[in-house]
């Protein structure tokens, strides 16, 4: 190769290695260390997308229930296992569907097309199945609040993590498991 057409190249190149680390920094910055699930701003991208494109979307707010229990009792390694086990969870009910994300501490969030009552009460039921963790079983709880977006009246993102979060929340209140549906 000539010296002319190395000096052309070479620039390029290195633009080309800098483009893909930098994409590589965003992907990874948008996704949660622990679990690999999408954190608030990747999930947020994909929910928006999903809920112009998919009008009977609804969205879904999942907290641990007594998850400082866990972590004082078993251990902080035992508490990183639950978040993992539960994001996988949620990554296969999701399964094309959807998209789960994890907010923070025990908290999640998932954007699904379409969703049954059968289907929540698939997911609430998977939630709650003990984890096997090192020889013991580490007991696993949820409360799941739900906000179809067609029951919005006008169907905002925002809106939809607000209702969901009041219903999770009516749900913790009641100190049963199982969900709690916004209408």
């Amino acid at each position: 190769m000539d010296v002319q057409a190395l000096a052309t190249v070479t620039p390029l190149l290195g633009w080309a290695i800098h483009g893909s680390l930098l994409t590589r920094r965003l992907s990874s910055a948008r996704r949660d260390p622990l679990t690999g699930l999408h954190t608030r701003a990747g999930w947020t991208v994909r929910a928006e997308r999903l809920i112009r494109r998919h009008r009977t979307a609804a969205v879904l707010l999942v907290d641990l229930d007594r998850f400082k229990d866990l972590n004082d009792t078993h251990g902080h390694a035992a508490g990183d296992a639950a978040l993992v086990e539960v994001a996988a969870r949620l990554r296969v009910w999701c399964d094309r569907n959807g998209v789960a994300g994890r907010l923070g501490g025990d908290e999640f969030v998932v954007v699904v097309r379409n969703l049954s009552a059968e289907d929540t009460a698939a997911l609430t039921a998977d939630l709650h199945q003990p984890l096997p963790y090192r020889g013991t079983s580490l007991p696993l709880a949820a409360s799941v609040g739900v906000c179809r977006m067609a029951d919005l009246p006008i169907p905002r993102l925002t809106d939809a993590l607000s209702a969901a979060d009041a219903a999770m929340y009516a749900d913790k209140g009641h100190g049963r498991r199982g969900s709690q549906i916004s209408r």
